[in-house]
């Protein structure tokens, strides 16, 4: 594998806009064997709820100073609240785990580990739901990246 499709992929799993949804289908279109693009995307994808942690007790007491971040970090987590909340209030790390697992727009790692840590659930509980839910989500991604999406039609409703 080429250095910069590796890079690529770490890349588009750490992002929060394409995490595996983005890295998964980059690295196999690349021509990066399909089980090798899950173990790599998941595996970079799985960093994101320590580093979200790790974001939240350090950095984010020094950015929320300032007024455009304040705004920005505002927005977001009440989209990260609005998502997660009746979740994981029901379901609890069960919840976290299955919003995860779901790779559609503004569920994933990042919103997860937000809602998780606005909530006050306790870490490393988060992130071993957090991995559970990236673990099943990158064979969910991975299953559409091979078959296509006709045989995961069973699960999907006609509108």
């Amino acid at each position: 594998m080429d250095g910069w499709i590796l890079f690529g992929t770490i890349g588009f799993s750490l992002l929060p806009i394409s995490e595996l949804r983005g890295a998964i289908p980059f690295a196999y279109f690349q021509g990066v064997p399909l089980p090798q693009a899950y173990f790599i995307s998941v595996a970079a994808n799985a960093l994101v709820g320590p580093l979200v942690y790790v974001f939240l007790s350090s950095l984010h007491r020094l950015f929320i100073r300032w007024g455009w971040y304040r705004v920005f970090f505002d927005r977001t987590v009440t989209t990260a609240r609005l998502k997660t909340e009746r979740k994981v209030e029901k379901y609890g790390y069960w919840g976290v785990l299955l919003f995860v697992a779901v790779p559609l727009p503004i569920t994933g790692a990042y919103t997860g580990t937000l809602g998780a840590w606005i909530l006050g659930l306790d870490k490393r509980r988060t992130c071993l739901a957090v991995l559970g839910g990236v673990i099943i989500s990158g064979l969910i991604v991975s299953m559409v990246v091979y078959f296509g999406i006709r045989p995961l039609s069973i699960f999907l409703r006609s509108v």
